[in-house]
């Protein structure tokens, strides 16, 4: 349990953290540079963030952010529910912040019952700033109307810990990471 009497707030990260969304992320890397390469942008050897970052500079943006949510949405049909989600519901308030479209957080929180023990989900699509940006991190706070200082944001990797960071939150990487 990571809440303590020092949380009046948790905000959880979401793919990795209390469910495996069922996406294959190579396959969505591939759909998107074709996509983008079609329109004559060059995906050069780029992750996918990158790509969707080349594809908002060439106007594209929307059609690699629909690609990607299209996985998203279908991997999140199927997700595998993690343990870290048996401790829901907390006592405080508890939001979701991901990297994830916003649509494939609803459904896969609903897929397990965990959706009515969120008070609040923003996802990549929420905000326009993505993590490590804090914005979206700080936007699930304030949905909260918590103190960013008194919440805790639980994730699974470095960019999960570098958001905190830049919000000025607290970090605990989920069970099992150090």
């Amino acid at each position: 349990m990571f809440v303590t009497e020092e949380y009046d707030a948790v905000v959880y990260d979401l793919d990795g953290t209390l469910v495996d969304l069922d996406v294959d992320w190579d396959a969505v890397r591939t759909d998107a540079a074709s996509a983008v390469r079609a329109r004559g942008v060059d995906p050069e050897a780029g992750n996918l963030w990158e790509i969707l970052e080349r594809a908002e500079d060439a106007g594209y943006r929307r059609l690699v952010e629909e690609l990607i949510a299209d996985y998203e949405r279908d991997g999140a049909r199927t997700a595998t529910r993690l343990a870290l989600a048996d401790e829901l519901p907390l006592g405080v308030p508890t939001a979701v912040c991901s990297l994830n479209a916003e649509a494939a957080c609803r459904i896969a929180l609903e897929l397990y019952g965990l959706d009515s023990h969120v008070d609040a989900i923003v996802g990549r699509d929420t905000v326009s700033g993505v993590k490590p940006d804090p914005e979206p991190l700080l936007a699930a706070v304030e949905a909260l109307d918590a103190d960013p200082s008194r919440t805790l944001f639980v994730g699974d990797t470095e960019t999960d810990e570098r958001t905190a960071k830049r919000a000025g939150l607290d970090f605990q990487y989920t069970v099992g990471r150090v």
